[in-house]
């Protein structure tokens, strides 16, 4: 191995649980899921190799809280019921039995749900239409409809949902830990969004205040779970809907953001950008993981965006980061840390893989 390489293949703690080394698999939808939300076996095989290959701590894709609004996607996992939470406890075991650790990764779509078995229509923060299109690699079409803003009654709903949902991946699937999406345009992020989010009561406002959904959910699920479970948040600037958004205060919102997480005593922070190691805002050098360093001190973080290049993983950790999480460079070589450590060139992604539809593929399974 490379003198070069060895930071990432130092053990790393997140509340107690070891991790092997500084990769992570990014969550990533896949809509695979049988139509009820539960997992297959093809899904515990999908998960199992990124364990086999070498990852240290995989997390997965957004799975769906309640059996209201949350669900996003046809085809996606859920853990609104122990039956689906149950259907998880294979893909947990096999990650185990190769050494890597498994968080749970809790979503509600909110306004950007283009698909919900359970409830006809989207509600959100405020009855503002979402930008953007439906993405038909998750069977959507068409523009967003304009979702219905939430009741005080449905933003507890939904908070509870988020805690029973963490209680059922810990006690009825054996996760390893819980990540909170709080990124890419889901029902969080457009609580955290000032143009999404036009609230007049204590939901709304500036950024200090817009997080006040997200810290609500983080604390639901932190006395669900107990201290002792790792609970990360996943936190972007960009969305799935609208993929160059920056925050409208900048570093003052990233101060905000960052610095109240921390403050709650978040366990880690997962931040997404398109390439992690750019400029968070035009004023100024520092990208967000830098920012999230700066803000939250003492908090593990997760870097994610186009960190399949070394040289730009390593930039990153300098940057402040404690782990790497990889998503279409996982998906190409889901063997990625053996291969690092072995010296072997990585395999450049096929954005094949995830067209016309971007459920799992039986050439993956191959691999």
């Amino acid at each position: 191995m490379s003198t070069s390489h060895e930071p990432f293949f130092t053990p790393v703690d997140i509340n107690g649980v070891a991790l092997r080394n500084r990769f992570a698999v990014a969550p990533m939808t896949r809509v695979s899921a049988t139509e009820d939300g539960s997992a297959t076996a093809e899904m515990a095989r999908y998960y199992e190799r990124f364990a086999r290959g070498g990852f240290g701590l995989l997390i997965t894709e957004g799975l769906y809280t309640d059996r209201a609004f949350a669900q996003g996607y046809q085809h996606q996992p859920g853990l609104a019921d122990a039956a689906q939470a149950r259907t998880w406890r294979s893909t947990v075991e096999a990650t185990h039995r190769h050494g890597a650790r498994i968080f749970a990764q809790l979503m509600h779509a909110g306004a950007i749900s283009q698909g919900n078995r359970f409830r006809d229509g989207t509600v959100g923060p405020s009855a503002i239409q979402p930008r953007g299109q439906q993405m038909a690699f998750y069977y959507g079409q068409g523009p967003y409809p304009t979702p219905r803003a939430m009741t005080e009654e449905e933003i507890a709903d939904a908070v509870q949902g988020f805690a029973d949902a963490a209680g059922r991946a810990v006690g009825e699937a054996g996760f390893d830990g819980i990540e909170i999406h709080g990124a890419n345009g889901y029902l969080i992020d457009q609580f955290l969004t000032d143009y999404s989010n036009r609230r007049s009561d204590r939901w709304g406002g500036d950024a200090s205040r817009r997080v006040g959904l997200l810290l609500a959910v983080f604390r639901a699920v932190r006395a669900k779970v107990g201290v002792r479970v790792p609970v990360s948040v996943r936190i972007s600037q960009g969305k799935v809907n609208d993929f160059g958004h920056r925050w409208a205060g900048g570093g003052r919102d990233a101060e905000a953001i960052f610095g109240a997480l921390a403050d709650a005593g978040v366990d880690s922070i997962h931040v997404t950008e398109h390439e992690a190691w750019r400029p968070a805002f035009d004023d100024g050098p520092d990208s967000l993981v830098a920012l999230a360093r700066r803000f939250a001190p003492r908090v593990p973080l997760i870097a994610n965006g186009g960190l399949h290049d070394p040289a730009r993983a390593r930039e990153v950790l300098a940057a402040g980061a404690d782990l790497v999480a990889l998503g279409k460079g996982a998906l190409a070589n889901p063997d990625f840390p053996d291969r690092i450590r072995a010296g072997r060139e990585a395999t450049a992604f096929d954005p094949a893989l995830l067209g016309p539809i971007a459920n799992i593929k039986p050439s993956e399974l191959a691999a």
